[in-house]
C-alpha cells in the first residue's frame, strides 16, 4: 500500500475513533453555537448545508500570533503558495493561483474583509481584533460569482458592544518579534456604537544575509487600523460604516541557492501593500413582506512586489558577472455595490410556501501596473555578455454586472430545497506599452441546487449540485503561438454531507464527500526563454481539457468535561488533470499542483478553574507537486504548536511555541537553472517559518 494512502486511512480512522469515543460523553454542557454570516440570511454552522469552517475570536487568538497564514494548517483542504512574503495565493480543494497575476486579475478563491474585496491580494490579513473567519469550500456561484470558483474566505472585525470596552495587546518573541495593539469601543447615545483598533507588528523574517550583514532583509513590518460605526434610525433603518487602513511593508528575500535560511542577495526585494478601504451597509426593514440590504465598498491599494532575480551577489557568482532584479508597481482601485431584496414570512410566494432572494451587483476594477526587469551577464570564460532592460506599463479596466436570485422551498416537515442562480457579464479594456489592446467581453452563469433534511433535532443531512465559474483572460509578453487568450472555465461540484451533535451538544461531528469536474480548466505554465537570465521566465495560462477531483472533509469537536475541549479534522483530496500536456512534462492523470492528498489537524485545550490553561495543536500535510511545469514535489510534514498561560476575567498572559520541533518544510518550489556558468536545472524551495517562541499579554477592560 502506498504510504500516502496509508496515512490518509490512518487519519480517517483516528477521526472516526475520536467521534465514537465522544458519543459516550456525559451531558454536562454544550459547545457554543456559531453563525455563518457570509450566508444571505445567517444560519448556525451546524445547520448550514455546505462544507464550512468558522473560527471565532477565541479560536483565532489561540491558534495564531499575527496573520491568517498561521491558521491555514488547521483548516481542511486549504493550502497556500509562498510566492510572496505572506499567504495571498490560496488553494481550496486544489483550486487556486500559485503566483502573482499578469494582465487580468482573475482569482479563484474569494477573500473578503469586512465586506471589502481583497481577492487575489489578501496578504494584508492581519488578525488583531478580528472576531470571526469563515471558510466556505466549494464553488459559490450564486453568492459571490466569478471570484469564488474554489470557495470563499470571509473575515469580520469586532462589532461595537453595548457597553464601553477595550483591549490592549503586547507581544514579544524571538526573531526580534515585537507587536502591540489597542482596541476601544462602546455606545454613542442610545442608537449608535463605535469600535476602533490599531496594531503594529515587526520581526526579522527568519533569514540572515551575511553579504549585507543583515538579518532583516525578509523582515515583517505590518500595521493595521480599523474603525466601525453602527447606528439605527427609527425602527426600520440600520447602518454600518467600516473603514480600514492596512500597511504591510514586508521584505521579500526568501530563497537561497542552497535552500537554507541563509540568503545571499545584494538587492533584497519587497512584498508591500498599502490598502485604504471602506464599506457601507444599509438595512431597511420597513415592509412586512421583505427587507432590503445594500452593501457598498471601495478599496485603493498600492502594491510593491520586487525581488533579487539571481538570488546572489558579485562575490557569490565571481568570476561571472550575474546580476538581475525584477520590480512590479501596481496601483489598484475596486468599487463594489450589491443590493439584495430578501423575503419575510408574509412575502413568501407560491401560496406562502417559498422564501426568495433577488439581488443586483456592480463592480468596477481599475489597475495600473509597471513591471521592470533589469540585469546584466558576463562570463569571462566564454567572453559572453548579455543585458536586460525590459519595461512594461499597462492599464486594466473591468466592469462587471450581475443579477442573482434564490428560492427556498420546504419539502415536508423536515426538508428544504434551495435553488440559486447568477448571471454575470464582464467587460474588459486592456492596453499596454507594447501596443497590446484587448477588449474581451464575457457572459457567465453559475448556480446551485441543494436539498437539506433534518433527521432529528441534532442531525441534518444535505446534498448539493453547484456550478461555479471563472472568466477567461489573456497572456502578456512573449507566449507560444495561439496562446494569447484563454477561455473561461467552469466547475461542477456534487456534494453530500451530514452534521450531527451528541451528548447535549458536547460532541459535534460533521463530514462531506464531494466530486468536482473542471471544464476548460485554466492552468498556468511557464518556461525559461534564456537559461542565463532568471528574469526571462514566461508565465502563461492555458486551458486543460478537464480536471477531476474527489475528496472528503470531516470535523469533530468534543467537550468531554467543562475544562477540556478536543478537536480533529481531516481533508482528503485526489485532484488530477485529465488529458493535458505541457512542453516540459506530461501531467495527464497527474495530481494537480499544491493539492496534497491529505491535510489534518488534531488538538486540544485544557482550562482549569484557577485560570491556568494549556493548548497543543498538531497539523499535518501530505506531499504535493509544486507546479505543472515540472514533476518536483514537496515532502509531507507535520507542525506542532503549543501554549501555556494564565487567564483571569480581565487579562491573559501566555507563552507560545510555534513549530516546536523546528520542522523543515517547503511552501513553494521552482525547478530551473540559476547557477552560472552552466545553469544546471535544480529544485529551489522556500522554507516555511522555523521554530519561534514568545509571550503575549492581553488586557481587557
Amino acid at each position: 500500500m502506498p504510504s500516502s494512502t496509508y496515512r490518509m486511512r490512518a487519519y480517517s480512522a483516528a477521526l472516526l475513533c475520536a467521534a465514537s469515543l465522544g458519543a459516550a460523553a456525559q451531558d454536562q454542557g454544550a459547545l457554543t453555537e456559531i453563525i455563518v454570516t457570509a450566508d444571505y440570511r445567517g444560519v448556525p454552522v451546524a445547520e448550514a448545508p455546505a462544507s464550512v469552517t468558522v473560527l471565532d475570536a477565541a479560536a483565532i487568538n489561540d491558534l495564531a500570533v499575527q496573520h491568517f497564514e498561521e491558521l491555514i494548517g488547521s483548516l481542511p483542504n486549504l493550502n497556500w503558495s509562498g510566492d510572496g512574503h505572506r499567504a495571498k495565493y490560496l488553494q481550496i480543494r486544489g483550486v487556486g493561483e500559485l503566483a502573482q497575476y499578469q494582465g487580468a486579475p482573475n482569482p479563484s478563491v474569494g477573500f473578503v474583509v469586512d465586506d471589502i474585496d481583497f481577492s487575489g491580494i489578501g496578504g494584508i490579513a492581519t488578525l488583531f481584533d478580528i472576531d470571526r473567519i469563515e471558510v466556505l469550500r466549494g464553488p459559490q456561484g450564486t453568492r459571490y460569482g466569478s471570484n469564488a470558483l474554489a470557495g470563499l474566505i470571509y473575515m469580520q472585525s469586532t462589532d461595537p458592544g453595548d457597553t464601553f470596552s477595550g483591549r490592549l495587546n503586547l507581544l514579544l518573541g524571538d526573531d526580534d518579534a515585537i507587536g502591540g495593539g489597542i482596541a476601544l469601543g462602546g455606545p454613542v447615545g442610545e442608537t449608535a456604537g463605535y469600535r476602533v483598533s490599531a496594531h503594529k507588528y515587526e520581526s526579522n523574517g527568519f533569514r540572515t544575509n551575511p553579504y549585507l550583514g543583515r538579518d532583516d532583509t525578509n523582515g515583517r513590518d505590518e500595521t493595521s487600523f480599523r474603525a466601525r460605526l453602527n447606528w439605527t434610525a427609527g425602527n426600520n433603518w440600520s447602518f454600518k460604516l467600516t473603514g480600514m487602513l492596512s500597511d504591510v511593508d514586508d521584505g521579500y528575500d526568501a530563497f537561497a541557492i542552497d535552500n537554507s535560511l541563509t540568503v545571499l542577495s545584494d538587492k533584497p526585494g519587497k512584498d508591500a501593500q498599502r490598502s485604504l478601504g471602506a464599506s457601507f451597509n444599509i438595512d431597511w426593514d420597513g415592509s412586512s413582506r421583505f427587507r432590503i440590504t445594500s452593501v457598498s465598498s471601495v478599496v485603493d491599494s498600492e502594491i510593491d512586489f520586487s525581488f533579487d532575480a539571481d538570488w546572489g551577489n558579485d562575490d557569490a557568482w565571481s568570476p561571472v558577472l550575474y546580476d538581475y532584479v525584477s520590480l512590479n508597481d501596481r496601483q489598484r482601485m475596486a468599487l463594489n455595490r450589491e443590493i439584495r431584496f430578501i423575503s419575510k414570512e408574509r412575502g413568501r410566494i407560491f401560496n406562502g410556501t417559498t422564501d426568495w432572494i433577488l439581488g443586483f451587483y456592480v463592480n468596477k476594477l481599475e489597475e495600473d501596473l509597471t513591471t521592470i526587469n533589469q540585469g546584466e551577464y558576463f562570463d569571462p570564460g566564454f567572453n559572453f555578455s548579455d543585458s536586460l532592460d525590459d519595461q512594461l506599463r499597462s492599464r486594466f479596466e473591468a466592469f462587471s454586472t450581475a443579477v442573482f436570485g434564490q428560492l427556498e422551498y420546504p419539502v415536508g416537515e423536515a426538508g428544504q430545497l434551495t435553488l440559486g442562480a447568477r448571471l454575470e457579464r464582464r467587460e474588459v479594456d486592456y492596453t499596454d506599452s507594447s501596443a497590446l489592446n484587448l477588449r474581451p467581453t464575457e457572459n457567465m452563469v453559475g448556480g446551485e441546487l441543494k436539498y437539506s433534511h433534518k433527521f432529528t433535532d441534532t442531525m441534518i443531512g444535505f446534498a448539493s449540485l453547484a456550478r461555479g465559474y471563472k472568466a477567461g483572460g489573456f497572456n502578456l509578453g512573449f507566449v507560444p503561438a495561439g496562446r494569447r487568450e484563454f477561455a473561461g472555465e467552469s466547475l461542477w461540484n456534487v456534494e453530500v454531507g451530514v452534521k450531527s451533535s451528541f451528548a447535549g451538544d458536547r460532541l459535534q461531528v460533521s463530514g462531506s464527500v464531494f466530486y468536482s469536474v473542471r471544464d476548460d480548466q485554466q492552468v498556468e505554465t511557464s518556461f525559461q526563454i534564456d537559461p542565463n537570465d532568471p528574469a526571462s521566465f514566461v508565465f502563461f495560462t492555458d486551458n486543460a481539457a478537464e480536471g477531476r477531483t474527489v475528496g472528503l472533509e470531516a470535523d469533530m469537536r468534543w467537550n468531554p468535561v467543562d475544562y477540556l475541549e478536543i478537536y480533529a479534522n481531516v481533508g482528503l483530496l485526489n485532484a488530477e488533470f485529465d488529458d493535458f500536456f505541457t512542453p516540459q512534462v506530461s501531467i495527464d492523470d497527474r495530481d494537480q499542483a499544491h493539492a496534497p492528498n491529505y491535510t489534518a489537524a488534531l488538538g486540544g485545550v485544557y482550562r482549569h478553574a484557577s485560570g491556568v490553561f494549556a493548548r497543543l495543536d498538531v497539523t499535518a500535510k501530505d506531499d504535493f507537486y509544486f507546479d505543472v511545469s515540472h514533476d518536483q514535489k514537496s515532502q509531507s510534514y507535520s507542525v506542532t504548536n503549543a501554549r501555556i498561560g494564565f487567564e483571569s476575567e480581565n487579562w491573559t498572559a501566555q507563552l507560545w511555541l510555534r513549530n516546536a520541533f523546528d520542522e523543515h518544510y517547503a511552501v513553494r518550489g521552482f525547478f530551473f537553472g540559476n547557477e552560472p556558468p552552466n545553469f544546471p536545472p535544480a529544485l529551489f524551495i522556500r522554507q516555511g517559518d522555523p521554530r519561534q517562541f514568545g509571550v503575549t499579554f492581553d488586557r481587557r477592560f
